[in-house]
């Protein structure tokens, strides 16, 4: 009990001392091309400052940039992480938390556990998918419908062919669509395993090639720095490029903590789209340190997790090293601050209806928001311009106002168009979907 009590003790010290340190530099400066890499504070207890989730009081609404418009496209839904849009109009919205039995090691599993509720992300996955239709196009949904249940913490989905392909936290897994059905029509199939072990990061994403010919499904880490083993990292932090034909699959791009959205753009060299995609990176580094990011994804290419991060920084906490890699990792094209966990991303061209055009081209991202920093950074949803077919230049807030004091009024997670070029916002907290438009339309 002594030893008990003693170590406790410690570790509320060291509690009190990260959480009690000087305030960082802002976290715009972990923004952009050139970002401001500050040298790493090790910490034995990770920095804590959770925001209460809290949802929206009746009438109330995030901020939207001036010019454009913030509606309740649908509400009352239960954790809604991911939203894509069909050919004809519906929303399918995967309502979706950790799965079942999630094991998360360590001081910072330990801590991790105990703030997960606070932050709106403790409850049982209501796995599933549920349809929504805007019939008059009034930017509201009048119906709603289950279109699919008892999956397994559903996240990324894709329809290609009449068959729509929905990333579970262990499998890709397939059911039949045709043209308005409102539930589907069969039982998922398994069409691709993915790696899961103890599912640290969870969330498994979809994108189709624009050929149609494959699917990149992303992968995150089991572990912050590699600290459970990097055995049972084998295939994680990583993008895989999944024959649709074949069903064969094989790793696309590695050294990627946790990509999570993920999107074509335009490359403007050789008339082809390049896959971008935004990582969450690691933690227990300071306030602002490691900046997650916005970077296109090369071939065999390599990121640097776990061993170094930004190119050939290296992670002196990971051992052992591996110089080789380190030595090959490519620096991300775009940082988007420290501890913002950025989780939605779409590309536009700038052309086409509504906010599709109205920023030009450019890059919407879903900034879920941090846990482990102080002041908190993330909470909103940016657009960030590209140039060139890159990104290039300062970051716009485009929707603002879920963070208010200690409050989390919500927090925003996947953003896509739908067919009338709005953005729709998975809000995971406030358990709404919103519709951001143009205010002249």
């Amino acid at each position: 009990m002594r030893k008990i009590l003693i170590a406790l003790t410690l570790i509320a010290v060291a509690f009190v001392f990260v959480n009690c340190s000087s305030t960082p530099a802002p976290v715009s400066t972990g923004f952009g091309t050139n970002p401001t890499l500050p040298e790493p504070t090790t910490q034995l207890i990770p920095t804590i400052n959770v925001a209460t989730a809290q949802s929206w009081p009746a009438g109330t609404k995030p901020l939207a940039a001036d010019d454009l418009l913030v509606q309740e496209f649908a509400a009352d839904l239960d954790h809604p992480r991911w939203v894509y849009v069909l050919p004809n109009g519906d929303v399918l919205v995967a309502e979706s938390n950790s799965p079942k039995g999630l094991a998360l090691k360590g001081i910072t599993g330990f801590v991790a556990k105990r703030v997960l509720k606070k932050a709106g992300a403790g409850t049982p996955s209501a796995n599933r998918i549920t349809l929504f239709r805007d019939a008059d196009k009034d930017g509201v949904a009048e119906t709603r419908s289950v279109f699919l249940s008892d999956l397994m913490s559903p996240f990324g989905m894709e329809l290609v062919n009449g068959v729509l392909y929905i990333a579970n936290a262990d499998a890709i897994v397939t059911v039949p669509y045709v043209d308005g059905d409102l539930e589907a029509s069969s039982t998922p199939q398994e069409f691709f395993a993915l790696p899961a072990g103890i599912n640290h990061h969870w969330t498994k994403n979809i994108v189709v090639s624009p050929d149609g010919s494959k699917l990149y499904a992303s992968v995150g880490s089991n572990s912050n720095i590699g600290e459970n083993g990097m055995d049972i990292e084998e295939g994680r932090a990583a993008i895989w490029e999944v024959d649709i034909a074949t069903g064969e699959g094989q790793i696309f791009a590695g050294g990627l903590r946790n990509p999570v959205g993920m999107d074509f753009g335009p490359n403007v060299d050789n008339d082809k789209q390049t896959l971008f995609t935004v990582v969450n990176e690691r933690d227990e580094l300071g306030n602002n340190l490691v900046p997650d990011y916005l970077t296109s994804v090369k071939r065999d290419g390599f990121y640097g997790w776990p061993y170094s991060y930004f190119g050939n920084i290296v992670d002196e906490r990971v051992k052992p090293q591996k110089p080789d890699l380190v030595a090959k990792s490519i620096v991300p094209d775009y940082a988007l601050g420290a501890h913002t966990a950025s989780l939605g991303l779409v590309i536009t061209d700038g052309q086409g209806q509504g906010l599709q055009s109205k920023l030009g081209a450019g890059a919407f991202i879903g900034q879920h928001g941090s846990w482990n920093r102080k002041p908190r950074s993330g909470y909103k949803v940016i657009f960030v311009p590209f140039v060139g077919g890159m990104p290039l230049g300062d970051a716009v807030d485009v929707l603002t106002g879920f963070l208010q004091g200690d409050i989390a009024r919500g927090r925003p997670v996947g953003v896509t168009f739908d067919n009338e070029g709005a953005l729709l916002v998975a809000d995971d907290v406030g358990n709404v979907i919103w519709r951001v438009s143009v205010k002249s339309e």
